[in-house]
């Protein structure tokens, strides 16, 4: 690995404190979770199988030594950390730049890959000359968050490669990827040739993926299977309201929603004595307009029973709306 531009991070982790770390005698490496589901727990996960991981993306993406990769992203993390790894594995030139919401707004040389979360994608798109060398990025990868529908959109039409990743700390990154961009965008993820996939009982997406967990991992994702193994997130499992007898699950009701409700919101639910459970919409806009929105675009069933404006939707250090935070301000 080479490395340019290696900045110092005001907070969390620096590129020379986590290479310490991973050529010291120990065989594991330790990582937080995301916390999308609660506090970020601290976890080890063994070096050899995040240097398996690294090849995997890296022979899929056709990565080869001395391609040039931007890490963006908080070493605190997996996603920061395996991009750390690739580079390591392939031999890749590693370009670290401050973790911000303008990942772009320095890089003056071209880029074979990067990895961002969504709200990164979107801010670049913005701004004309981040948006040029956005499309010159050979591979990006998008993961950390839900993608919205207008940007998917937008993306289809560019001339790179542009994924959306499905994994979690437990994977050591992802384990599939859609494309977004060209004439292979998808909605279904495609698991890299070493992973198997399958469905629990209750229609949860169960991962055996030997070369990166030791352990097969049944999800709380909710997934549509394909004969091909491809397969599609409905939703959370977490996040399904049983209200009146009828199961409803919360990201449903919010991609139904995204075309419509253009101020920030997320479903959440509250306990009630009549329906079991009932769905509430969080707001930092006006009640009477997503009231309206809701009974216009939503079933009788699906529609929120109640609605709380909030001065901030809550999300969590990753970006991820904090469902269980949701949860207190719906009650």
């Amino acid at each position: 690995m080479t490395s340019g531009n290696a900045t110092c991070r005001k907070q969390g982790m620096t590129l020379e404190e986590f290479l310490k770390e991973w050529n010291d005698a120990s065989d594991t490496v330790l990582v937080h979770t995301s916390g999308s589901t609660g506090k970020p727990k601290p976890m080890r996960v063994e070096k050899r199988r995040m240097l398996n991981s690294a090849r995997i993306t890296c022979d899929f993406l056709g990565l080869r030594q001395g391609d040039t990769v931007l890490l963006c992203m908080p070493l605190d993390y997996i996603a920061g950390k395996m991009m750390v790894v690739r580079a390591l594995e392939r031999g890749l030139r590693l370009l670290s730049v401050e973790p911000s919401g303008h990942p772009l707004a320095t890089i003056d040389s071209p880029i074979d890959f990067a990895a961002m979360v969504p709200m990164q994608v979107y801010n670049s798109l913005q701004m004309a000359e981040e948006r040029e060398r956005f499309m010159q990025i050979r591979h990006l990868i998008i993961g950390g968050g839900a993608i919205d529908d207008d940007l998917a959109t937008e993306l289809r039409g560019f001339p790179n490669a542009v994924w959306s990743t499905y994994g979690m700390t437990e994977t050591l990154s992802h384990i599939a990827l859609r494309r977004l961009s060209g004439a292979d965008a998808s909605e279904y993820y495609t698991p890299f040739p070493s992973v198997q996939v399958s469905l629990s009982d209750d229609d949860c997406l169960v991962i055996d993926a030997p070369e990166v967990c030791p352990q097969t991992l049944v999800t709380h994702d909710i997934a549509e299977l394909l004969p091909s193994s491809q397969f599609r997130i409905i939703g959370r499992k977490d996040n399904v309201i049983c209200s009146g007898g009828i199961k409803i699950v919360a990201e449903e009701i919010e991609r139904l929603l995204r075309p419509h409700l253009h101020t920030p919101y997320l479903i959440s639910k509250r306990p009630d004595p009549k329906f079991g459970e009932i769905v509430v919409l969080l707001t930092e806009g006006s009640i009477t307009d997503a009231r309206s929105i809701c009974e216009r675009v939503l079933s009788k069933f699906h529609q929120p029973r109640a609605y709380v404006h909030v001065a901030r939707i809550p999300m969590t250090q990753t970006n991820k709306p904090a469902r269980k935070q949701a949860e207190q301000l719906a009650r």
